[in-house]
């Protein structure tokens, strides 16, 4: 079983988060199982009624969507992998159970390379987007001083067909998320979580923060093959470049 995809980018860094977050993203190919959270949104969505329709125009990407709403139920799962490529990988899908609607939101997240000039030779990470895995983005990761997880993606760039389209700054747009543990909600404690993508010339495109409730699930016949992903949490196209 290889080296969590979190830890290998984090370094010494991922010691320093809270022992509920380190469980959290310690999940490697080859375990056997795969993480399921539970919760609700505070708030998830997109608060501008005006770019709501160009958002609808790309919902089939499963990576954004038009509805917003408060106190919305969510379910994610979490399966770590090698993808078709041979790479660490962990997969995330998660399901938004807005009023009438059920919304689908799904990445996998992929060791690249070793960053040259990082300290310790951590890992790159690249967060690949959506079913067809066309958004691609860099993620940078750091513990705060209270041990939460912090991460912001950068340098988005767009794969269609052979064309690999980098995103200028001034259309790029950066989500900014943070993860921890809160002791003091429900009463055993709770995952949180708040994320908020921006754009520079829109300002703010995506929000959804929450709380949630973790636990592991063995996969059926115990898999424990290091390529196995369950065929639903699978894209309908993979993407090797970065």
């Amino acid at each position: 079983m290889t080296m969590p995809i979190y830890e290998q980018a984090m370094g010494a860094g991922f010691a320093r988060l809270q022992p509920e977050l380190q469980d959290y993203f310690s999940l490697a190919p080859g375990s056997g199982t795969y993480g399921v959270g539970e919760g609700t949104f505070d708030v998830v969505g997109c608060r501008q009624q005006w770019l709501r329709p160009l958002l609808r125009m790309t919902a089939g990407e499963q990576a954004f969507f038009p509805e917003y709403g408060e106190s919305v139920p969510f379910r994610i799962e979490n399966h770590a992998h090698l993808d078709p490529f041979g790479r660490s990988s962990l997969t995330a899908r998660r399901e938004i159970f807005f009023p009438g609607r059920t919304r689908i939101f799904q990445d996998t997240t992929s060791v690249s390379s070793a960053a040259s000039g990082v300290s310790g030779g951590q890992a790159r990470l690249v967060d690949y987007v959506g079913r067809y895995r066309r958004l691609v983005t860099d993620l940078n990761l750091s513990a705060t001083p209270e041990g939460r997880l912090r991460g912001v993606s950068e340098a988005s760039r767009l794969f269609l067909g052979p064309l690999r389209l980098p995103l200028p700054a001034a259309l790029d747009a950066k989500a900014y998320a943070e993860q921890w543990w809160e002791p003091s909600d429900g009463d055993r404690g709770r995952h949180r979580i708040q994320v908020k993508v921006i754009q520079p010339q829109v300002g703010l495109v995506l929000v959804y923060a929450g709380h949630f409730e973790y636990r592991l699930e063995s996969y059926a016949e115990g898999n424990a093959t290091p390529g196995f992903l369950p065929g639903y949490a699978a894209p309908d196209r993979w993407e090797q470049r970065s």
